[in-house]
């Protein structure tokens, strides 16, 4: 417990307490929720703490984390969430655990090896965003899935960051930032029809303050491995 609570920055653990507490308020105010919900918000904001420490234990939270809120979204017909969230955003996951235990830093398994975007990954990771984008959009149409235009650009955004976290960059937070706002406006829209969903908008506000966290975090690591090399 004491390399536990010396793992984390006060200011990181400020941040992971107030998302619990914004979520778990967020629960007792609306009344009435989906427990399912709760469960994945609260793993969700822990995943990303971790994930922002380039700590391989986020990816496999994150693992648990998708398969809970895929069970969620399809419960509301967000079909794009469920098939992004159970057949890319899960495997990319596990590829992501792979590839992190495969590169550490000199700190090991605590920290990633932070590496740099070259423009072949770049071209890489827009053409399967796109493909991805153009094929899903079909499929969601066939679906009949609710909101179509934001589950669409929330395959996108998903794809791309996904993607980059995979190839271990520093602007995966930007592309899950992205993919956070798109959420956030996807559950106010089911929240106004049911106010069981008004937590999982916390929690995407939650997961957005922890992904711009993770960011800055990020290109602090990537800066000072550089200097260690």
């Amino acid at each position: 417990m004491k390399k536990l609570f010396s793992y984390f920055s006060v200011f990181e653990w400020i941040l992971w307490l107030s998302s619990v507490a914004a979520i778990l308020i967020s629960f007792f105010l609306c009344g009435e929720f989906y427990p399912l919900t709760l469960v994945a918000a609260l793993l969700g904001v822990t995943a990303l703490i971790f994930i922002a420490k380039g700590n391989v234990i986020g990816q496999f939270i994150m693992i648990a984390f998708c398969l809970i809120y895929g069970l969620i979204s399809y419960t509301f017909r967000y079909y794009g969430e469920m098939i992004t969230y159970i057949f890319m955003s899960l495997p990319a996951a596990i590829f992501a655990c792979i590839s992190w235990l495969n590169n550490p830093s000199k700190k090991g398994a605590r920290e990633v090896k932070v590496d740099e975007m070259t423009k072949g990954k770049w071209i890489w990771a827009a053409v399967l965003s796109v493909v991805t984008t153009v094929i899903f959009y079909f499929i969601l149409k066939h679906f009949d899935t609710e909101n179509l235009f934001f589950s669409t650009i929330s395959v996108s955004t998903s794809v791309l960051a996904a993607t980059l976290l995979f190839f271990r960059s520093p602007y995966y937070a930007l592309g899950y930032a992205a993919n956070d706002i798109v959420l956030i406006i996807l559950w106010i829209l089911a929240a106004v029809e049911s106010l069981s969903y008004l937590p999982m908008v916390v929690c995407f506000v939650a997961f957005l303050c922890n992904d711009t966290y993770g960011f800055i975090n990020w290109k602090r690591m990537q800066k000072r491995q550089a200097e260690e090399a």
